[in-house]
């Protein structure tokens, strides 16, 4: 049984928090000079000076090849500083540069975008409410939610 009285007013909120997302993105893009991703590994980087990419991607909840690309671009515009660790020359550690400071002093708050904040000020009842029928909404997408996304930036899509 379907209640589709109330599809239109849900699409509505869904077009209101992308446009949120989108325009913070934007102001991010405009005052800082680099995208919403950028800027949130920055201050990832910033809060964990020596950071390793593992536990860049691990904090930002990304896959760790996209890490990995953020960091060789970000490295490439002088933003960061990628050394290697002393003990374990495997891993690289991340550093800050003064452009990358900069460029973090530049841009709007929330790094992390203005969705992940909002869903940390909910109380648990409501993220497994929403959990749960966000999982229903995905499986009637089916094919169309691809799986990959869950671990891509928001800025990036």
């Amino acid at each position: 049984m379907t209640n589709a009285s109330n599809a239109p007013s849900v699409l509505r909120q869904f077009r209101m928090i992308f446009n949120a997302v989108k325009t913070h993105f934007q102001q991010v893009e405009k005052q800082a000079g680099l995208g919403g991703a950028k800027i949130w590994a920055l201050s990832v980087v910033a809060q964990h000076p020596g950071i390793c990419v593992g536990d860049l991607a691990s904090t930002m909840d990304i896959h760790q090849s996209t890490a990995s690309n953020l960091v060789k671009v970000l490295s490439n515009q002088t933003l960061l500083l990628v050394q290697r660790d002393l003990t374990d020359k495997r891993t690289s550690r991340l550093f800050l540069t003064n452009l990358g400071h900069e460029k973090l002093l530049r841009a709007p708050t929330p790094f992390a975008g203005v969705l992940p904040e909002a869903l940390e000020q909910l109380d648990e009842q409501t993220l497994l409410r929403l959990q749960e029928d966000l999982t229903k909404l995905l499986a009637l997408l089916g094919g169309n939610a691809k799986q990959q996304a869950a671990q891509t930036p928001l800025a990036e899509l």
